[in-house]
Formats: C-alpha cells, structure tokens, sequence
C-alpha cells in the first residue's frame, strides 16, 4: 500500500473514531433542555456512515474522474485532516457546551469569538469540509456527491432545529447574531 493510501485509511479510521467518542462522551445531561432535538443525531448518524460507505463503494464500480491527476486526492486528503483537526478545535472551544445533541444549557451563552465570529455552526462546516475531502479523494464525481450532499441535507436539517432553540432560548441577542454570521461557509452561507 502506497503512503498516501495509507494516510487516507488513517485518516478515516480517525474520522470514525472521534465521532464515535464525541456521540459516547458528549451527550446532554437529564437536567439540559433538549425538547427540540427530534432525533437529529440519530439522522446524522444515518446520513454521514451511509454516505461514506455509497461513496466508497461508488467509486470502486464507476470511473468518473472529477479531474486527471493524483493532486486532487492529496487535495482531498488534506481537507479531511484538516476538516478532523479544525472540528476537534472547535470543540474543544465550547468545553461544557457542546453536546451531540441539540441542548440548551441552563447558563448557555451565545459563542461569538474565534470561529464564531463568522460562522454559527463551524463545527457542522469542518465536518461537511471532511465529506468533501473524502470526495475529492476519491476523485470520481458520483462519489463526491454521495461524500457530501447526504451530510449537508442532514446538517441543514440540523441547523434549523438548533436555530429554532437558541431563538426561543435567546430571542433577539440570537437573531442579532445571525444578521453577522453565516451558517456554515465564511463570507457565503
């Protein structure tokens, strides 16, 4: 097995495992408000391994090259390494509040330093920026679109139930928020 296969493997064997321990080790506790949730966890953790595992197989049956050159899967390698790294960051940064399922805590405050400066969910945009590595790994245009469009859908799902709880939870200071931030790609959306 060449390095770069190698890496990649890796890098997916990471990928797995810290969201494994994050969904383990990050859940609310029974005295946070987590009413609004509606199984977005459980819809994520459908949505990410299938796409992963549709990409995959896609690409071993169909040959759609995105591009002609071995750069684009170096490319793609970076993203999901940088995509494990930056989450990992970003998740660290919000210690005691960040959970893997949408939850008020009862002294919640609003981040808006550092990542959140210009992104209200720049640990969904990291995450979604792994599944487009993994597509540009793979190079094949089928597989890119199984890689990220799955998470995105879900992630977007997502965010529209946590925006409705940090609305109802922070009213106005919230909405204020969201009138300087994107979603989940700087300076776009």
């Amino acid at each position: 097995m060449n390095t770069l296969k190698t890496l990649f493997m890796i890098s997916m064997v990471v990928w797995f495992i810290s969201e494994f321990l994050y969904k383990n080790m990050l859940k609310s506790s029974k005295n946070d408000q987590k009413d609004k949730d509606k199984s977005t966890l459980n819809i994520l953790w459908l949505a990410i391994p299938f796409s992963i595992a549709a990409a995959i197989t896609v690409d071993s049956m169909t040959t759609l090259p995105i591009v002609h050159g071995i750069w684009i899967c170096y490319l793609g390698l970076a993203f999901i390494i940088i995509g494990i790294i930056v989450r990992f960051i970003i998740i660290r940064s919000l210690g005691k509040y960040f959970t893997v399922d949408v939850t008020i805590r009862e002294d919640h405050k609003i981040k808006k330093e550092g990542f959140y400066k210009y992104l209200r969910h720049p640990s969904y945009a990291f995450s979604l920026l792994t599944s487009l590595g993994l597509g540009l790994y793979l190079n094949n245009w089928f597989s890119l679109l199984l890689a990220f469009v799955p998470p995105f859908v879900a992630f977007i799902y997502r965010i529209q139930i946590e925006e409705q709880a940090l609305v109802e939870k922070f009213g106005e200071e919230y909405i204020e928020y969201r009138k300087t931030t994107k979603k989940l790609i700087p300076f776009i959306y």
